[in-house]
Parts: structure tokens; sequence; C-alpha cells
């Protein structure tokens, strides 16, 4: 199943979206984000892109700091770019007086990881990490296992409006280095490829 969009009304307010986006009955275990505005349902992603967000999951917990935590499935909201985003994983630190039930403002986040899936992989590249900067989260990991050029690994830091610099890019086989605070260097050599 490839992804579905929901098209809403152009004059609609973020408020009214996002009331929307939460009170709807969505296909059971899709992701469902608003990108651009626009209502996107994507099916569950495969076993190897869950695969890869573990293995990076399972790393970042040996260096973030206790308060602290790691999330796969927390929506993070960008309102300046009509945005509700839920990245494969979400680092940031536990505070439960700025978070709405349903999603964190993304001035909270410290670092996101997108794991490209065939059906994704335009936003992954283009919306999202435009919203992200904007948002001004530090750190974007993209991993592109459907990249024009084979599969890749690449980290974005330095946001400046909507704009990320590219701090790393790498192939898969080849190790990505975090920087502080997590100073974690990531062996993309693990990820599977088929």
């Amino acid at each position: 199943m490839n992804a579905l969009t929901v098209r809403q009304d152009p004059d609609q307010n973020w408020d009214d979206l996002v009331r929307y986006w939460e009170e709807m009955e969505w296909p059971e275990g899709s992701k469902v984000e608003i990108i651009e505005g626009i209502i996107t349902v994507s099916p569950a992603p495969a076993y190897w892109h869950n695969d890869i967000a573990e293995r990076i999951q399972r790393r970042l917990y040996s260096v973030i700091p206790e308060d602290w935590g790691v999330y796969q499935t927390l929506s993070i909201a960008v309102p300046s770019r009509l945005g509700m985003f839920i990245p494969d994983i979400v680092v940031a630190p536990r505070q439960t007086d700025s978070y709405v039930e349903s999603h964190i403002p993304a001035g909270l986040v410290e670092l996101v990881v997108e794991v490209t899936s065939k059906s994704n992989a335009r936003h992954d590249r283009g919306s999202k990490p435009a919203a992200y900067a904007t948002a001004g989260i530090p750190l974007y990991l993209l991993i592109d296992r459907w990249a024009p050029g084979g599969p890749t690994a690449t980290l974005y830091g330095e946001p400046k409006r909507d704009v990320y610099r590219v701090l790393r890019a790498v192939k898969f086989g080849d190790p990505i280095d975090l920087p502080e605070p997590f100073g974690l260097t990531i062996d993309t050599g693990e990820f599977p490829v088929d």
C-alpha cells in the first residue's frame, strides 16, 4: 500500500487541522502525519525499517542523559510549517509539563531520525528536514535506503531558517558520527539493505 493524502479546506486553520487529525479514526497500524497542511496516511513500516530504527535506538540509550527519552511513535508539531510529524525516532528531554496528549512542540527535540520507505522518501528528503530546521531541531539523521546512488546515512545540523547544513554523509557500510551531546558512532554496516 502506498501513502494516501487527505486534502483539507485550504482556509482551515492549524487548530482545526490538528483536531481533525486527532479525532478521525484512521486505519489501525497506519502512520498518520500532517505534511505541509496535508494529512498523509502511510502503511506501517516493514520489518527492516523498524530493525534499523531499533538498532539506532539501542545505541542512543547508551549515551543520552537519564532525563532524556528515545521515542519511536511520538508526534512533534511544527505549526509554522503546517506539520505534525511522527519521526522514526525522537530524542527529547522528559518535560511532561510541555507535552500535549497527542504531541510535543518540535522546539523541545534534540534529534530526529527518519528511515525512508519507498512511499515517503521524498518527504523525508524535502518537506520534513525543512520543517525540522525551521523548528530549530539541532540534528536530523536521515537513513535513506532508497537514495538514488545507493543506501546512505546523512547527518544534518546547524539549522538556519528552513535549511540544514550537511554535517556528514556516508554510504551504508561506513560509520557515521553524531556529535555531542551524543558523541556516538553508528555502524551503518549493520543495517539491512535487502
